[in-house]
């Protein structure tokens, strides 16, 4: 990996793991407005993101999430989504329409953190409300985020970056 990249993944990973503590009560119960998740949206510029991603998913849940199971989880849950979307990145080169499916990705997997939750976490709601309240969280976090990604990408040009 050449130094560019590295430093970039890392700058990725530092910032997710910075904008999840700011917002840690709100991102780990069974409503996650975890606002760090606008980070995934950059897979859609660059494949070479995953890392810094992955990497950030993994050090906010170790330091806030208060279920360590979550690190296998949240890890499952971000590689599997950011590898479903690499592959529709294959066949749609439209970075909004990108986005849109990247949401929808993240959202449905949500399936995985409502299993934790119910599973590990033990709250008393039932699985298929936990996976709503968390799906819904996210795709109300990503939705929002793509007009703010895709603006900053028109001046910053992700796609160069690393």
């Amino acid at each position: 990996m050449k130094a560019k990249s590295l430093v970039t993944n890392a700058l990725i990973a530092a910032l997710y793991v910075a904008v999840t503590g700011f917002i840690s009560p709100f991102g780990f119960t069974h409503i996650q407005f975890r606002l760090s998740e606008l980070f995934n949206h950059l897979i859609v510029f660059n494949k070479r993101y995953f890392f810094g991603i992955v990497l950030g998913v993994f050090l906010a849940n170790y330091f806030f999430s208060p279920f360590k199971v979550d690190l296998i989880f949240g890890l499952t849950h971000s590689i599997v989504s950011l590898l479903i979307t690499m592959i529709f990145a294959n066949f749609i080169k439209n970075k909004l329409v990108l986005m849109g499916i990247n949401t929808v990705v993240f959202s449905f997997n949500m399936f995985i953190i409502a299993f934790m939750l119910k599973v590990f976490a033990e709250l008393p709601e039932g699985f298929m409300f936990l996976w709503v309240t968390t799906g819904v969280s996210e795709l109300i976090v990503m939705g929002v985020t793509i007009p703010l990604v895709y603006a900053l990408h028109k001046r910053v040009n992700f796609n160069k970056l690393t």
